[in-house]
């Protein structure tokens, strides 16, 4: 599958006019060659012709034996070095045999660091930086079979931790034992794959949605806003659900309902031909009409895939038309200081006839 993501890579780049597209450790990394490593002081770089010449690596020589029995046999220009070998004069060769200086390479601004860049650039003063991420992100966002498959075991990881631990959480437990909890939970299943450790705000500091879990203590009738989730075979998942510890208010208990209805109106939205910023305005628009606009403080959603946040975001202004095979999150929210918050973020797939959620953890208030 890596070789025939690298050959719809060519196509596309040579369709913008790049020479060559540089790719980071990370995920990219992963997706056109099933190669996990890391950024570090140790420089890793891979160059993607547009023509038919061999791929381009920069890796340490300790590190090329993963490479070169990597998932695909890619056939590599490697230059490899030792520990203590300079750099500058390193790359400085490469970019002579490779003729870089006057080339355009495309690199993902998020990605390349000055590091590498001031390397390639040393012996090639006129090499020309373009934006790629666009270029890239345009294959990753539709997945194809096996990447759906993966997703779909990494929904299944936080479901089955949260039907275990949602039923154990109790008045005075702080915010800190309820995400240990969860991971205990995921720890006593071994289950090796949850990715982060959760967020979680009780009460009062549910209202602010990214707040990391701390000391504060769950009372009795409040809301309790739960946010984490796994990878799997290098793909993630990202689910929210809201718990109330005894009877909520009826004030929570509105607002709660606004927004599920507002997820449902969200969900409704996805089918292929729409755009992005549809679904943002379907779910913005119940949460708008009962009053709670100022509110609903973030975007409706971000891409799913080999990064937990990746294309396309589900905001107002983004164009992006929906297409079979693409994966992301509908997590509407209302976020009231001093009252408290609520979230329900659900994992969805584009299908040829609209939507398919990969999430099936009831929506309805669970009170424990």
């Amino acid at each position: 599958m890596s070789i025939y993501r690298l050959s719809l890579l060519r196509e596309l780049q040579q369709a913008a006019g790049m020479d060559y597209v540089a790719i980071m450790p990370g995920s990219n990394l992963v997706y056109f060659t099933g190669i996990h490593a890391h950024l570090s002081e140790r420089p890793i770089l891979a160059l993607f012709p547009a023509d038919r010449t061999q791929p381009v690596l920069f890796v340490p020589e300790f590190e090329f034996g993963k490479f070169k029995t990597g998932p695909v046999p890619i056939d590599w220009r490697v230059y490899a070095y030792p520990d203590g070998q300079d750099l500058g004069e390193l790359f400085g060769h490469a970019a002579r045999d490779l003729e870089l200086d006057g080339k355009s390479m495309g690199v993902d601004p998020a990605q390349m660091r000055l590091l590498e860049w001031s390397l390639l650039t040393r012996e090639a003063p006129h090499l020309r930086m373009a934006p790629a991420a666009d270029l890239v992100s345009q294959l990753r966002m539709v997945k194809d079979s096996e990447e759906v498959a993966r997703m779909r075991r990494a929904v299944s990881v936080p479901e089955r931790v949260l039907r275990e631990a949602a039923p154990l959480i109790q008045p005075g437990m702080t915010e800190l034992d309820v995400a240990g909890l969860i991971m205990k939970v995921s720890l006593s299943q071994n289950l090796k794959e949850v990715a982060s450790y959760p967020l979680v705000q009780t009460g009062l500091s549910a209202a602010f949605p990214h707040a990391f879990a701390g000391g504060r203590s769950v009372q009795k009738g409040d809301l309790v806003v739960i946010d984490f989730g796994a990878v799997v075979d290098s793909y993630a998942s990202d689910i929210t659900r809201t718990i109330a510890v005894g009877e909520p208010s009826d004030e929570m208990k509105r607002i709660y309902e606004v927004v599920k209805r507002a997820n449902e109106a969200g969900r409704a939205a996805v089918k292929p031909g729409a755009v992005c910023e549809d679904v943002d305005r379907a779910a913005r628009d119940v949460i708008e009409q009962a009053g709670f606009g100022k509110y609903f403080t973030h975007r409706t959603g971000h891409g799913l895939g080999l990064d937990g946040h990746e294309p396309p975001y589900i905001v107002k202004g983004n164009k992006t038309v929906l297409q079979p095979g693409m994966t992301f999150t509908v997590e509407p929210g209302i976020y009231i200081e001093g009252k408290g918050g609520v979230r329900i973020e659900d994992d969805v797939l584009v299908t040829k006839d609209g939507c398919e959620s990969l999430t099936s953890f009831p929506r309805e208030l669970t009170v424990v």
